[in-house]
C-alpha cells in the first residue's frame, strides 16, 4: 500500500510542551544532558510518552495499536521500475475486524471501478505468505513492542517463484532508528523510524535458445536451426526499506522499499505516503480521502524486482 534521527537532551519538563498532532511536534532540550550513547533512547522514550495518555510515567516502548473496524487510511503510492518505468495510485484501505493474531482489511483503488480486494494481513501489519507449501513472513515492517535499537530479521528462501528463477533468497535486517520527523501529502508527523537493509540472491531457470540460419548449396536454401540448452545463472542484489510509524494513525505514514542490481543500480522503488487517515470512533483523522483517478503512466514498467510488495 514507508531522515536521520534528531538527537536531543530530555528535559523533565519535556512532556509539557509536547502537543499531539497526528504524532507529537519535535522535543525541545538543551545541548547539554546524558552521554551521546543514551540520547536516542531517551529521546525516543519521551516520544512514545507523548503519545501516551498524560500522566502515565515514562514509557520505554510502543505497543501494537489498538484497531477498530473502520480504521482508514489512503495513500499515495507510487511505483518505478527501471529508468522509465512509473505510475502513481491513491489507494485506501479500510480494517473490517481484527482477531488476536489478525487484520482483515480490505483495500480499493480511487477512481476505478474495480472491486475492493479483502485482506488477511498479521496483527503487526506484516505479510505472510506460501513459500514452498509453507506460512512464512516475507515482510515485517514494524515488530512490537517497538522499542530504540530494537532489531529483527526476515530471512528466507523459495524455489520456482516464478518462470524466470529456479530459485530467490533473502535476506533482510530490521532495525528500530529512533524518533524523526517527516511531511507527507497528509501532513507533518513526529514518527519513529524503522530502516531495513539486506541481499537478495537469485537463480536464474535453466532455458532453451534457438538460433536459425540459411545454408545455402548447388540444391537451393535449406533453413537450419540449432537448439541450445542454457543453465542457471546466479544474480545477487541488495535492499533498502525504511518506514515512519506513528503511534496515533495506527500506521506507517511513509514507506519505501528499494532493490538493486550487483551493480549497485536501483532497478526498483516502491513508495508510499500517508494522503488522509480516520480512525474509528475518535475525532482523530486527517483530512478526507483523496479523489480521483490513477495518476497517468509514463511509461510500461518491466515488471516487479525480486521481493514481496
Amino acid at each position: 500500500m514507508w531522515q536521520r534521527v534528531n538527537e536531543r537532551t530530555v528535559a523533565a519538563a519535556a512532556y509539557a510542551s509536547c502537543r499531539l498532532k497526528g504524532g507529537v511536534d519535535k522535543l525541545p532540550g538543551e545541548t547539554v544532558g546524558p552521554p551521546p550513547d543514551t540520547m536516542k533512547n531517551n529521546t525516543l522514550a519521551t516520544l512514545l510518552l507523548c503519545a501516551a495518555v498524560p500522566g502515565v510515567a515514562l514509557a520505554q516502548s510502543v505497543a501494537a495499536p489498538a484497531l477498530k473496524p473502520g480504521d482508514t487510511w489512503t495513500y499515495i503510492d507510487t511505483v518505478e521500475i527501471g529508468p522509465n518505468g512509473w505510475r502513481q495510485t491513491r489507494d485506501q484501505i479500510s480494517v473490517q475486524r481484527t482477531t488476536s493474531d489478525h487484520i482483515y482489511v480490505e483495500t480499493r483503488q480511487s477512481g476505478t471501478t474495480q472491486a475492493p480486494r479483502e485482506l488477511i494481513v498479521d496483527a503487526d501489519w506484516s505479510r505472510s505468505r506460501n513459500v514452498n507449501g509453507t506460512e512464512t513472513v516475507v515482510n515485517r515492517p514494524l515488530a512490537f513492542p517497538l522499542t530504540a535499537g530494537k532489531t529483527w530479521t526476515v530471512k528466507y528462501s523459495e524455489a520456482h517463484p516464478n518462470p524466470q528463477h529456479a530459485s530467490e533468497a533473502y535476506d533482510t535486517h530490521y532495525k528500530v532508528v529512533g524518533p524523526d520527523t517527516v511531511t507527507v501529502a497528509g501532513g507533518k508527523f513526529d514518527a519513529i523510524k524503522i530502516e531495513a537493509e539486506g541481499t537478495w540472491n537469485a537463480q536464474t531457470a535453466p532455458g532453451q535458445s534457438i538460433t536459425s540460419g540459411v545454408s545455402r548449396n548447388a540444391g537451393g536454401s535449406t533453413i537450419v536451426m540449432q537448439s541450445r540448452n542454457n543453465g542457471t545463472v546466479a544474480q545477487t542484489g541488495k535492499t533498502y526499506k525504511a518506514f515512519w510509524y506513528v503511534p496515533s494513525v495506527g500506521r506507517w505514514v511513509k514507506s519505501v522499499e528499494e532493490y538493486y542490481d550487483v551493480n549497485g543500480v536501483r532497478t526498483a522503488r516502491y513508495s508510499n505516503e500517508l494522503a488522509s487517515y480516520q480512525r474509528a470512533g475518535t475525532a482523530s483523522g486527517s483530512g478526507a480521502p483523496l479523489a480521483g483517478g490513477p495518476a497517468t503512466v509514463t511509461a510500461s514498467p518491466e515488471g516487479p524486482p525480486p521481493g514481496d510488495q
